[in-house]
C-alpha cells in the first residue's frame, strides 16, 4: 500500500457504487414506460422548440476487448453493419416524425466502433440526420474512434461530414497490459492516428486512458501518461476499469490475480492526476482533464459543466435522444432506453414502432436528488434541499456523510455539502448517500 493514501480512504475505494451518469440509474429502469410514452415524450419536446442532442450508437467492433464493459458485437464483414444502418435510418425517421425539425446541438457517435461504419453508409446516415432536423452553425459533432482503425482517408472523410470532435481509446501503451486485453496498439499506431485527424482539420482531440487493468503499474501509468501529454490531446479521460463479469461474461477471460488491489489502483488514478496536473491540464471533475482555455475547462470554472452519458459536457440541451440498439434517451419526463439486442430493436422499427422497451419516469423527487448528484459529481458541492435530506432528519446524521464529516473530508452544514479532501476519490460515494434507490437493484463496479 502507498504510505500516502489512507487505509480509510483504501476502504471506501472499495464501495460499489454507480457512475451516476443518469439518475435513477438504469438497474432501476422497468417496463413501465412505453414506446407510446416516449412518443408523447418526443412530441412534447418538439412543441416546446428547445434544442436537443443526438446520439446514435453503433454496436460492432472488429474484435471484442477483454477489458470493455460496451454493448458491442464482433463484425468481421461489413454487411451486418450495412444491415444496421439501414435500420438506424428508419429510427430516424420515426424520431422525426415524433419530434419534428428539431434544433440539435451536440452529436455523438458512440459504440463499438462507430468508424467500423462503410464510407457511404456513413455519409448517407448524416445527410440523413441533416435532412430531418436543423443542425445548428456551432454544433459539436464528436466521435469515438478506435485508433487502429484510425486512416489517412478516414479522418478526411470525417471532416467532410462535419465530425469536429474525436475520441481516442488509448486505454494503456504498455505492451504486456495490451496483450492481456486483446488492444495491441503500439505508440506509433496511436500518433499516427493524431496525426491523420490533425491533418483532416479535426483537431479537438479527446484522449481516453484507463487505470485498474489487469498486469497495469504505476510504471506503465507513467509512460503511457507522459507519452500522451506529448501527443498534446485537448481533453484526457482517465477511467478506471470497472470489472463487471456478471454483466460482461468476456471479462472472465481477465484472471483475477491480475488485477491490482484496492490500494492500487488509488495510486494508479492519483498518479494519472499528478502528472496530468503537472503537464498543465485542468481538473475536470472526477476523471476529465482539459486544457486552461478548453470549453469544458471554462464551464467547470463558469459551474455550467453538467454530466449525461458521455460523461462530463457542456452540453444544455434539456433533451438527449438515443438511436440504435440498447441506447438511452432522456426527456424532462424521464429515461427511455432501446431494445438492448439488434433483433428486438429491429422488429420494432420494421413495425413502425419506436423500439423502446423500458426507461423510468421521473419524480419530483427524482429530479430534486438528480440535481444533488450532478451538482457534486460536477462542482463537489451541492445545496440540499430538506426533503432530501428528510423533514426531521440533519444532514450531518446521514451515516455515509457523518464519518467523512468526521475525518474533515466533507463540510456539512447549512444544507450544504462540500467535498473538502479527496474529491474525486470519495465524490460517487458522497453522491450515493442521495441515492433513494441504492441496493434495491443491480451490482455496481468499485468506487475508485
Amino acid at each position: 500500500m502507498a504510505p500516502s493514501i489512507a487505509p480509510e480512504l483504501v476502504e471506501l475505494s472499495r464501495q460499489p457504487v454507480p457512475r451516476y451518469t443518469s439518475y435513477p440509474t438504469a438497474p432501476h429502469f422497468t417496463s413501465d414506460v412505453t414506446a407510446d410514452d416516449y412518443a408523447g415524450w418526443l412530441k412534447s419536446a418538439g412543441q416546446e422548440g428547445g434544442a436537443v442532442s443526438l446520439y446514435l450508437h453503433i454496436p460492432f467492433c472488429r474484435t471484442i476487448c477483454t477489458y470493455c464493459g460496451c454493448t458491442t458485437k464482433a463484425a468481421l464483414r461489413d454487411d451486418p453493419v450495412r444491415a444496421y444502418a439501414a435500420v438506424v435510418h428508419d429510427e430516424i425517421a420515426l424520431i422525426a416524425n415524433h419530434l419534428g425539425r428539431a434544433p440539435v446541438t451536440h452529436i455523438h457517435w458512440g459504440g463499438g466502433t462507430p468508424n467500423i461504419l462503410p464510407p457511404d453508409s456513413f455519409t448517407a446516415l448524416v445527410e440523413d440526420l441533416s435532412a430531418r432536423f436543423d443542425l445548428q452553425d456551432w454544433f459539436e459533432h464528436a466521435i469515438e474512434l478506435d485508433p487502429r482503425h484510425v486512416t489517412q482517408e478516414g479522418a478526411r472523410l470525417l471532416a467532410r461530414l462535419g465530425i469536429n470532435r474525436a475520441s481516442l481509446g488509448v486505454q494503456t501503451l504498455d505492451p504486456q497490459v495490451q496483450a492481456v486485453i486483446a488492444r495491441i496498439q503500439p505508440l506509433e499506431r496511436i500518433t499516427a492516428a493524431f496525426e491523420a485527424l490533425r491533418e483532416a482539420g479535426i483537431t479537438a482531440i479527446n484522449a481516453d486512458l484507463m487505470y485498474g487493468l489487469p498486469r497495469q503499474s504505476l510504471g506503465s501509468i507513467r509512460e503511457t501518461v507522459e507519452a500522451v501529454v506529448r501527443l498534446k490531446p485537448e481533453r484526457i479521460a482517465v477511467f478506471g476499469y470497472a470489472h463487471v463479469p456478471w454483466m460482461k461474461p468476456h471479462q472472465k477471460l481477465i484472471r483475477d490475480e491480475d488485477l491490482p488491489g484496492a490500494a492500487e489502483r488509488l495510486a494508479q488514478a492519483r498518479l494519472a492526476r499528478e502528472l496530468l496536473v503537472d503537464a498543465g491540464y485542468c481538473e475536470v471533475g472526477i476523471d476529465h482533464f482539459a486544457l486552461p482555455d478548453d470549453a469544458l475547462t471554462l464551464a467547470a470554472r463558469a459551474g455550467t459543466l453538467r454530466r449525461n452519458f458521455q460523461g462530463y459536457t457542456t452540453d444544455v440541451a434539456e433533451s438527449l435522444i438515443g438511436i440504435g440498439a440498447s441506447s438511452i434517451s432522456r426527456t424532462p419526463q424521464g429515461y427511455a432506453q432501446n431494445a438492448p439486442d439488434n433483433h428486438g430493436w429491429r422488429r420494432a422499427i420494421e413495425a413502425d414502432r419506436l423500439p423502446v422497451v423500458r426507461g423510468r419516469r421521473l419524480q419530483p423527487d427524482d429530479l430534486t436528488r438528480g440535481r444533488v448528484i450532478e451538482d457534486l459529481l460536477c462542482r463537489f458541492s451541492a445545496d440540499v434541499p430538506a426533503e432530501v435530506a428528510g423533514s426531521n432528519l440533519e444532514l450531518a446524521s446521514l451515516p455515509q456523510l457523518a464519518a467523512l464529516a468526521e475525518r474533515g473530508w466533507l463540510r456539512i452544514g447549512d444544507g450544504q455539502v462540500e467535498i473538502q479532501q479527496h474529491a474525486p476519490e470519495i465524490a460517487r460515494i458522497v453522491a450515493s448517500a442521495f441515492d433513494a434507490y441504492l441496493g434495491t437493484a443491480g451490482r455496481h463496479s468499485a468506487a475508485v
